[in-house]
């Protein structure tokens, strides 16, 4: 089958909806609310919705990754942002390279694990 997508948006839970929506706007997302218990953050074509839910099994088993352009110009932007010092339980991990990229990571507010990585371009 060839499946003819256009997006791929995952539902993340939070632990507090409020500081969520907060940290997710922080770090440069636009909000959609849909409804009281749902937005949708988007950043260019990508995004994933964000409820009102907590399910600690589900939060604490939930990893996110998103490519970047250049993951030393977002590690430093994200550096300035000061997040670890504006939302409790947020922690960020420098970057890694790895055989086939580089990554840093993000801990939400919620604990939810975000992976913001950069691809290796083949060489011809």
């Amino acid at each position: 089958m060839d499946i003819q997508s256009l997006s791929i948006r995952p539902f993340i839970g939070s632990v507090d909806f409020t500081t969520s929506r907060n940290f997710y706007r922080d770090l440069g997302f636009q909000e959609v609310e849909l409804s009281p218990e749902m937005s949708l953050f988007k950043t260019g074509n990508t995004g994933f919705y964000l409820q009102d839910a907590f399910v600690k099994d589900w939060i604490d088993n939930t990893m996110v990754f998103l490519e970047v352009e250049d993951v030393q110009s977002f590690w430093d932007k994200l550096i300035a942002l000061n997040l670890p010092e504006k939302y409790k339980n947020v922690r960020l991990v420098p970057i890694r390279n790895d055989h086939w990229g580089r990554e840093c990571f993000v801990h939400d507010p919620s604990g939810i694990l975000w992976h913001f990585g950069q691809f290796y371009k083949p060489k011809a």
